[in-house]
């Protein structure tokens, strides 16, 4: 056996002398490292010898394998091949590293959510999976409600659904730390719609809620007020309109003076000087119930919006779905 090995060492070295480049020194490799080589089969057999035999002859096939590659190494440095270090140019110019940016919407929902935090009010959060009863029933939207056919929902077979607004975290808000209580919840929603510039099957909203003994409409107004004022940096007025939401009661439409004109009117505020902007109005006394809290001792206000369409205004974006694509030129506009 002995001899076996000296014959492939002999004939190793004798081979590796001719080696002048990568492919010919990678045969030579395979050849007699490779998992098919001599040698291999060779320590391969060790388990029909002897255990006298297997000492001697084990331990003299690992040197010489040792001893191969080590060579097969050094020709390969010799050859200025293979080596990480023999083949980098540090002078060679590189291209500047590429940083990701926070997507505006993103941006927007933490500016957002510190104005809140500074007027006391905690952010919640809640599943985008939801069940019907607090998507709706909790909501005073029974099923047989008219109501539900403003929503399109995306149903799931097991009868739960993809959240249509942010309004069950509301509920479940208040059953987890009843009132008085202030809360935001920005968030994820879906709806069963059609995608183009200013529509979109997956948005984001922002919910509120405020309850306290003595809350009332006028507290609404000077929050909402604090709030786009602060985050425009200007003054920023606010008008309520009647409207229709069935949690909440009376309903209102809040509209904001148009940052634009200057409340002058133009194209973008239609010429009146004013920019819709959100569903509110005073939580309903079922929705209360719901949550477990007293309607004859609380009372407070929800108001409800979509960042995406805040987003739009504020950096004067026209298309909805730049928003969901990605694109880095986009976000690092911002």
């Amino acid at each position: 056996m002995q001899a076996k090995l000296d014959q492939i060492k002999a004939s190793f070295q004798k081979e590796l002398l001719s080696v002048s480049n990568e492919d010919s020194l990678r045969e030579i490799e395979i050849k007699y490292l490779g998992r098919k080589c001599e040698l291999t089969m060779l320590l391969r057999g060790l388990a029909q010898m002897s255990d006298a035999d297997k000492r001697t002859f084990g331990k003299a096939a690992n040197v010489l394998k040792l001893e191969i590659t080590e060579q097969i190494e050094n020709k390969r440095s010799e050859l200025g091949i293979g080596g990480s270090e023999s083949t980098l140019d540090v002078t060679l110019p590189v291209e500047p590293l590429q940083m990701g940016k926070l997507n505006p919407l993103t941006s927007l929902q933490y500016e957002i959510e510190d104005i809140m935090r500074s007027m006391g009010f905690m952010v919640a959060e809640g599943p985008e999976l939801e069940s019907e009863y607090f998507n709706f029933e909790a909501l005073n939207v029974p099923a047989t409600h008219p109501a539900r056919d403003m929503q399109d929902t995306f149903w799931l077979e097991d009868g739960n659904l993809l959240r249509t607004q942010t309004s069950p975290v509301q509920i479940r808000t208040m059953l987890a730390h009843g009132a008085p209580l202030r809360m935001i919840c920005p968030g994820k929603v879906f709806r069963y719609e059609a995608m183009d510039a200013s529509h979109s099957h997956t948005f984001f909203q922002v919910e509120g809620l405020m309850l306290d003994e003595d809350t009332n409409i006028s507290h609404m107004k000077a929050v909402m007020a604090e709030l786009l004022s602060t985050l425009f940096g200007k003054e920023v007025k606010v008008r309520l309109r009647p409207g229709y939401f069935p949690f909440v009661e009376p309903g209102m439409e809040l509209d904001f003076s148009c940052l634009l004109c200057g409340g002058k009117g133009c194209r973008v505020c239609k010429h009146t000087g004013w920019v819709e902007f959100m569903g509110c109005g005073m939580v309903h006394p079922k929705v209360l119930e719901a949550g477990h809290i007293d309607p004859k001792k609380y009372q407070g206000f929800a108001f409800g919006f979509g960042l995406d369409r805040l987003a739009m205004m504020r950096y004067g974006i026209h298309d909805i779905r730049l928003f969901y694509e990605g694109d880095i030129r986009f976000t690092k506009q911002f």
